[in-house]
């Protein structure tokens, strides 16, 4: 448990992805755009109502994605590093926004 001091990274937590992961996470936030009953809040949050819906995280990993799958219930987190583990992404949450 502790901080990598050289990169900042808590090896206990990941972060909100910043601009610079948003940046390459861009394709996703187009198409979560395009999601009706959808709104982002601020870069890379989406609403639905007055609930969050999905958020971005960064970590040495890679990229996640924590989208809430039903109404109410709690997030489920997603690798959406590379184009496979999006496109799996996309289906699921596409198919949660409209349910």
């Amino acid at each position: 448990m502790g901080v990598d001091l050289q990169n900042g990274w808590n090896e206990d937590e990941v972060r909100h992805a910043g601009p610079a992961a948003l940046d390459q996470l861009e394709p996703l936030l187009v198409e979560m755009r395009n999601c009706a009953g959808l709104r982002e809040r601020k870069r890379g949050a989406f609403y639905r109502g007055s609930s969050g819906f999905l958020h971005f995280h960064e970590d040495p990993e890679g990229f996640f994605a924590d989208v809430k799958l039903k109404t109410g219930g709690d997030f489920s987190r997603f690798r959406v590093s590379t184009s496979a583990e999006r496109k799996r992404f996309l289906a699921a949450a596409r198919k949660a926004a409209t349910s």
